[in-house]
């Protein structure tokens, strides 16, 4: 991991969903090995970021960098991991907790010899099912590890789907509102594990709602609304003036690769 570049950079970036710019002239440096909160109104282009930088969503025009190489280098050298706000998974599907975050694994696993690929997950390499056990660990999870994840509160299945990201390893971890819709305690583990892995060096890059959280445990605050309204230091980005001017910011309106902004 390089030490001079950013850990995501964005360079003049449009996006757009079913001709709608989402996101317009974007241009942003996060740093590597520090705590990002990314803070908007609903629909001013957070997850849209996200998804870019995992390749979920192409842009219109524009470029994006993950540690100073393209995004896709990146992400086929398993330096990204990525935690959705709401996860396209059937609950109800016969599945441990294990099993679960063991899929984080599979994009490591196309690494493995194909013999042992093809074998049960019990059977896997032993460095798949340490970084697992970890994992689980980290969200204390571990006592739940054989429980089907039907079974699961709310908060439980958050702490999994965030096991599942640490189990990737990755230097960048994504996570698209990790905190919504968690009780106390699952929201104090969920910070408690973040500020964890961003001392031993990771880069969080989080986007949330929850301005307190923001304020205690980010490096950096991006404000975003359809376009970058500022990023600094968390008191000064969520003072009431800043906040003010990004919930009346809007991005530009000139037409942006022939799909006209929306106002």
């Amino acid at each position: 991991m390089s030490e001079l570049a950013p850990a995501i950079q964005a360079r003049n970036l449009y996006a757009a969903y079913h001709r709608q710019v989402v996101l317009c002239d974007v241009s942003l440096s996060l740093p590597q090995g520090q705590w990002t909160a990314i803070v908007g109104p609903n629909g001013a282009g957070k997850s849209s970021l996200l998804n870019i930088v995992i390749g979920n969503l192409a842009p219109l025009r524009g470029e994006i960098r993950v540690l100073g190489e393209s995004a896709e280098s990146q992400r086929r050298a398993g330096s990204i991991a990525y935690m959705a706000q709401r996860e396209n998974m059937e609950w109800d599907f016969p599945i441990s907790v294990r099993e679960t975050v063991m899929t984080g694994r599979y994009g490591l696993m196309r690494h493995d010899p194909l013999w042992q690929r093809l074998l049960p997950m019990r059977w896997s390499h032993p460095s798949h099912r340490e970084a697992v056990e970890a994992a689980l660990d980290a969200v204390d999870m571990a006592d739940y590890a054989s429980r089907p994840i039907g079974e699961l509160s709310g908060g439980q299945k958050k702490r999994v789907l965030l096991a599942r990201a640490l189990a990737q390893q990755a230097d960048i971890l994504l996570l698209d509102e990790p905190l919504a819709g968690v009780d106390p305690p699952s929201e104090a583990l969920i910070l408690s594990t973040l500020e964890r892995e961003r001392r031993a060096g990771r880069t969080v890059i989080m986007v949330t709602h929850d301005l307190p959280s923001a304020r205690r445990q980010a490096d950096h605050v991006l404000l975003i609304n359809r376009t970058v309204v500022g990023m600094g230091r968390p008191d000064d980005m969520l003072s009431d003036a800043m906040l003010a001017r990004l919930a009346t910011s809007s991005a530009p309106e000139p037409l942006a690769g022939g799909v006209r902004v929306a106002a």
